[in-house]
């Protein structure tokens, strides 16, 4: 495990201790060498780990004061979870939300209420968890539980991951406030999910995959409808919920703990009309009012509070130009006339969509841009050009996706010895310089293909 921090101003620690940013980038420079040197033991790493989740939850790294992080790293080999395993087995332990009365051996979390100790722990990044939780037992229980991320959400505390399904399974996810790149366990279906269409979505702290299984045991039999779901908090897949209606091409989008899914084709290939809401608190399906138009091939996403539907397919043949809104506190769905003209043709992707502090913005496969939806005029403008061709591949292999005040473009670009690598580039609307700003460039991998066949974002 690598601690990455530094500062381009020279402060001292008294001076940003009252701010109340919530940045959990890490611990202050100058504090982290006096802590180096009392790690020699399981039980001062401890105490090491202990004071890091302590500095983050002061959050003495705050973009509020002008402190800069530079990236440097601290080397500390032996928080590595698989060194730890090697040193000392773990041992599953349930969550309990009330053990003040035990006594734990482990020295540094005994003297702290679970409470206490859950919001220290939920200032820490979620890429360290599976490192932290191999420290020791109480902290593996606290880890995980469900209340940890109930406390997050309390704190308001949310940490992006994008999750990516490319040309070489399995799932990978990147961190983008840490640039860091983590291997997914493999899926346990079976090769029909693997190798046919699937389609994803992100809510709360899960990732649903929708997909074909076969329905018997036996490859060339009869497939059926299946959902595979990981959690953020056991790190493990597990077999999902499936809709009252089970379908795909559909739009979808989540907010908080809930997930809106509307339209799409059944299994015979009806163009469907209904929707459905997903409530990842309690694993379930909830019927929704139809729209007023069946479509397929569709996108959907939350703005202002509201769901809404864009873009599709009425049938094979007809696209559609208008959009749909969904209201929640009243149940009903509006049209909006002509909400994504053009529309989208039965060759080229759904609408490449995505919302950034309650405005949408749009990928223009044909034109290679990015335009931005006027809400009082419903009308479209060209904002910035797209960092990478959409227009080659009909949008298909890409994902243009919301991430926290950013905009996410992921796509392929071709090397010098013809491969293609896997490009994430990120934007910020609101940074004062809509078409001059460049794209940023948040990663490069060469490993996983340059394809981009699902893509979610999850904040939590």
């Amino acid at each position: 495990m690598c601690i990455s921090s530094s500062f381009n101003k020279s402060k001292n620690m008294e001076e940003v201790q009252d701010c109340k940013s919530r940045s959990i980038i890490g611990a202050s420079g100058s504090v982290l060498p006096q802590l180096l040197k009392s790690t020699q033991d399981q039980s001062s790493l401890q105490n090491f780990a202990w004071a890091c989740l302590l500095l983050a939850r002061k959050n003495y790294l705050l973009k509020e004061n002008g402190l800069v992080p530079t990236e440097y790293e601290i080397d500390m080999p032996s928080l590595d979870h698989r060194e730890l395993k090697k040193k000392k087995p773990i041992s599953k332990a349930k969550y309990r939300s009330n053990r003040s009365d035990q006594r734990s051996n482990d020295c540094s979390l005994s003297s702290l209420h679970d409470d206490v100790a859950l919001e220290c722990i939920a200032w820490a990044s979620r890429a360290d968890y599976p490192s932290l939780s191999c420290l020791n037992k109480r902290f593996n229980s606290l880890i995980g539980c469900e209340d940890l991320y109930k406390k997050r959400r309390e704190l308001r505390i949310i940490e992006y991951w994008v999750y990516l399904a490319c040309t070489s399974m399995p799932w990978e996810a990147f961190v983008p406030s840490i640039r860091r790149w983590m291997r997914l366990p493999r899926m346990p279906c079976d090769v029909c999910f693997s190798n046919a269409d699937k389609e994803s979505l992100a809510v709360g702290t899960q990732l649903l995959v929708f997909g074909q299984e076969y329905a018997g045991s036996a490859t060339g039999s009869a497939t059926q409808s299946a959902v595979w779901m990981y959690s953020s908090v056991t790190r493990n897949w597990s077999r999902g919920p499936l809709m009252n209606l089970p379908r795909c091409m559909f739009g979808s989008g989540s907010s908080g703990e809930i997930a809106i899914v509307a339209g799409g084709t059944d299994e015979t290939g009806r163009v469907l009309k209904c929707a459905e809401l997903y409530n990842s608190d309690y694993h379930t399906w909830e019927p929704l009012p139809d729209m007023n138009l069946p479509r397929k091939s569709c996108s959907g996403f939350f703005m202002d509070g509201k769901f809404y539907v864009i873009g599709g397919m009425l049938n094979n043949t007809d696209s559609l130009t208008c959009g749909e809104e969904y209201n929640i506190q009243t149940r009903t769905w509006r049209r909006i006339e002509n909400m994504y003209p053009g529309g989208n043709n039965a060759i080229q992707s759904p609408p490449l969509v995505a919302v950034v502090n309650n405005q949408l913005f749009a990928a223009d496969q044909s034109m290679n841009t990015v335009k931005k939806y006027d809400k009082e005029n419903n009308t479209w403008n060209v904002v910035k050009l797209l960092p990478v061709r959409a227009d080659s591949s009909y949008g298909w292999g890409l994902a243009f996706k919301p991430c926290g005040d950013r905009l996410l473009v992921i796509g392929a670009r071709r090397v010098r010895d013809g491969r293609e690598v896997l490009v994430l580039h990120s934007w910020c609307p609101d940074d004062g310089s809509a078409g001059g700003a460049e794209w940023e460039v948040l990663s490069v991998n060469d490993r996983v293909g340059g394809f981009v066949h699902n893509c979610a974002i999850m904040g939590c």
